[in-house]
């Protein structure tokens, strides 16, 4: 029911000591039988009132872009950031409830983008005539998300949610790729080069992702939060182009040797992901796997079965993982050199039977 940042929080305005923070932290890791940073905790709701409120707010907001839409196309994305920064006044600032602040993050950032769309929509046609260039294009697609990054940081600024940091990096990381595409142009049928720029773009996102983490080693602030939200943010960006680069998502059916390999890659993802304590990247490329481990089995000539021999064999892998997950950090940790140990995430090492 209370995050970490809460304790922080409570700490700070000194309602609790540092001492019964910490001790409350130990106990609640004691009754789980894991170290409180290996619990990767979020806060997503306090209550079924967090649940109710969102559901309202998406209905307003839903409501106002309609009345908007109906106007004048921009005044659907103006309405709903509007509406999302006043909402977030009173259900983040004051309330501070976690639910509802997300959905309000999202709809602002989402809401200023598609201001700038609807107002192309109405009079690109009238500026630009009737064909636009691909570098226009992408130079346009470069200012709209460049400007989202910008709202999205006074939003940061002003409320301090977590999920904030990573909508604007993913706005920066589209203006990046966008500028990139006007001066090189745009990326072939197979969209290789957009793929290697996205790849090149989640490395980034995971990198700075790392710095938050690097901050907080022992999951006990807000810093913990921004980086749980870019890792999630980094692991798809990452995830996808390297296996669309190898084919998965072509549609067609893959090969031997390719399942062989996108297995191997979900496995050094899983070492990565032992290493840093994030688990996004296994459930991002979690569906990958499954279906290259479909294909293995219908290559060894189980067809029928399949599917269910995917899901039996990958659901008991990460179950077991999930059990035994400080157990096979705390191997995985110790195999790297220390100076990089003690840049990750704090754990503890398991006691040797006596």
């Amino acid at each position: 029911m209370y995050s970490e940042s809460d304790l922080q929080a409570a700490v700070d305005a000194k309602v609790l000591t540092p001492e019964a923070a910490t001790a409350f932290r130990t106990h609640i890791a004691s009754l789980r039988d894991a170290p409180g940073a290996d619990e990767e905790s979020f806060r997503l709701i306090t209550g079924f009132n967090d649940i109710f409120v969102s559901i309202a707010a998406v209905i307003l907001l839903v409501a106002v872009a309609w009345i908007g839409e109906s106007i004048h196309p921009a005044l659907a994305g103006v309405f709903v950031a509007g509406s999302a920064w006043l909402l977030a006044e009173y259900f983040t600032r004051r309330r501070r409830m976690a639910l509802p602040s997300i959905l309000l993050v999202l709809a602002f950032s989402g809401g200023v983008a598609a201001t700038m769309i609807g107002f192309l929509v109405k009079h690109g046609e009238a500026i630009f005539g009737n064909h636009l260039s691909e570098t226009t294009g992408a130079l346009i697609a470069g200012g709209i998300a460049f400007v989202t990054a910008g709202a999205t940081w006074l939003h940061w600024k002003r409320f301090m949610v977590p999920v904030t940091v990573a909508a604007g990096t993913a706005a920066l990381a589209a203006t990046a790729v966008a500028l990139i595409l006007s001066v090189v142009g745009m990326p072939d049928p197979s969209q290789t080069l957009l793929m290697a720029l996205i790849l090149v773009a989640g490395v980034g996102v995971f990198t700075l992702a790392m710095w938050w983490d690097r901050s907080d080693r022992t999951r006990t602030t807000r810093r913990s939060d921004v980086a749980f939200w870019l890792h999630l943010l980094a692991a798809p960006m990452i995830a996808h182009p390297v296996f669309h680069l190898l084919g998965v998502t072509s549609g067609d059916n893959i090969t031997s040797g390719a399942a062989v390999m996108v297995v191997g890659i979900y496995i050094v993802f899983g070492l990565i992901a032992l290493a840093i304590d994030r688990r996004a990247l296994l459930v991002s490329a979690l569906a990958y796997v499954l279906f290259a481990m479909t294909e293995l089995f219908r290559t060894f000539g189980a067809v029928e079965l399949n599917v269910a021999l995917t899901a039996f064999v990958i659901g008991s892998a990460l179950l077991m993982l999930s059990a035994f997950w400080q157990n096979a950090r705390a191997v995985v940790v110790g195999m790297l050199p220390a100076d990089v140990a003690n840049q990750l995430p704090a754990t503890i090492r398991p006691q040797p039977a006596s």
